[in-house]
């Protein structure tokens, strides 16, 4: 049975039915080679929970204006639901739905006891004030308190979230119960129990992985970055620093090429002053399309979904694509890059660094105990290695590419779960 209706006018598609399509596609392959039945693949292709909510904001002049919020539990079978809150104009169910899904196969892959969610508000957070995103932020947690928990569901930071907005929501469920409940959420300042190394760990997975991968010295090998934002510019930077040349990196502003390897501290020390990456001095401007086709040993896409299509993976030199976002690539882009032997290391395992160290920090809430940076970064690699060396050598014994290896591993895990639980009459 296939869980997926393919798109045939994939442009007359909203965004989020894409990302949804994909992550349905992802989960099919899976399912056809665990020989799972039509009961079980229906069972892990639908959400265990989805909330739509309408969410207030009273803004600074008066106004009222109303935006949607969402959450959804995708799967709770291996563990309380674990996911971000993304703040976004383009946020929609659909899209919220395959983030949530890919959270559950991520936690299982890297061996968690977490099952997947995901949040989101339809807003543009540039566009809203530090009053307005706080009074945003607290009305969406009061819509969806009956969901979230440290045993329940516990959010953390994604797209135009931080950990301010983390505090925030600490706060607001803390006041609720009446007293402190630091395990609510992820991605706190360290002052509210918040673990050292979170703030950076999907960036640092990143690298690890993106070495581990490469297999070999890093010193001279080329990359660009696909999204100088939260996770792509700290990734370029931690991959600068492990030797790696990074030759052009891009945001929503521009793109900048520097052929010599471009100076990534002075860049993020730019664009915290400007706002993106336009105009840098030391490098030239590129188009994002140009980005793409640069020739260079390795890739990553570290922005929103949906980057490398059909359209534009043909002409993709690197040979190596790691993927700080999540669904970056589209199925289609998938059998190209598979078909030209580019080797692609999946979301589900490549940017899974931080919902581990998330993992770590809600273990040191519940116990109300605390590691030093160095144990989080050791445990951390410990979990992505071991992860990555199973994927690789699953991808070998199958022929199967890493992405197919890792929704094998990921969803035979969940599967397994559901089986072994039973069904409730």
């Amino acid at each position: 049975m296939s869980i997926m209706v393919p798109s045939t006018t994939p442009a007359l598609i909203p965004p989020g039915r894409q990302t949804l399509d994909s992550a349905l596609h992802q989960l099919d392959q899976a399912a056809e080679h665990l020989g799972l039945d039509d009961g079980l693949r229906t069972m892990l292709a639908t959400p265990r929970r989805s909330l739509t909510v309408s969410v207030p904001v009273r803004r600074e002049d008066g106004r009222l204006d109303v935006v949607q919020g969402f959450r959804v539990q995708h799967n709770v079978s291996r563990g309380p639901a674990k996911g971000g809150l993304r703040f976004h104009p383009t946020t929609d169910l659909d899209e919220v739905t395959a983030l949530a899904m890919w959270m559950t196969w991520k936690c299982a892959l890297v061996g968690i006891p977490y099952g997947g969610a995901k949040g989101g508000v339809a807003v543009d957070p540039t566009g809203l004030t530090t009053r307005e995103l706080e009074r945003l932020t607290r009305r969406y947690v009061s819509e969806i308190m009956p969901l979230i928990g440290p045993e329940k569901d516990i959010p953390a930071p994604d797209v135009g979230t931080d950990e301010q907005t983390m505090a925030w929501i600490m706060d607001t469920y803390s006041v609720s119960a009446g007293y402190a409940v630091p395990g609510v959420v992820t991605g706190k300042p360290a002052t509210l129990g918040g673990s050292l190394g979170r703030s950076g760990a999907t960036s640092l997975g990143v690298q690890i992985a993106a070495l581990a991968a490469l297999g070999r010295s890093p010193e001279g090998v080329t990359v660009a970055v696909q999204g100088f934002g939260k996770v792509g510019a700290l990734a370029a930077q931690h991959l600068s620093d492990a030797g790696c040349k990074v030759v052009a990196v891009s945001d929503v502003t521009g793109a900048v090429h520097a052929r010599g390897g471009l100076d990534i501290a002075r860049l993020r020390a730019y664009v915290s002053e400007t706002g993106g990456v336009r105009g840098f001095h030391h490098g030239d401007a590129m188009s994002h399309d140009d980005l793409f086709e640069l020739d260079v040993d390795v890739l990553v896409p570290a922005a929103l979904e949906g980057a490398i299509t059909e359209v534009n993976a043909p002409r993709i030199r690197a040979r190596l694509i790691v993927e700080g976002a999540n669904g970056p690539t589209t199925p289609a882009a998938d059998e190209i890059l598979a078909a030209s032997g580019t080797t692609v290391v999946p979301d589900i395992l490549a940017n899974a660094g931080g919902v581990i160290v998330s993992y770590l920090e809600w273990v040191q809430n519940m116990q109300a105990y605390s590691w030093s940076a160095g144990e989080v970064e050791g445990k951390m690699r410990d979990l992505l290695l071991n992860a990555f060396t199973e994927v690789r050598s699953v991808a070998a014994e199958r022929a199967m590419t890493l992405r197919q290896a890792a929704h094998v591993i990921g969803v035979g895990r969940v599967a397994d779960a559901h089986q072994m639980r039973g069904l409730y009459p």
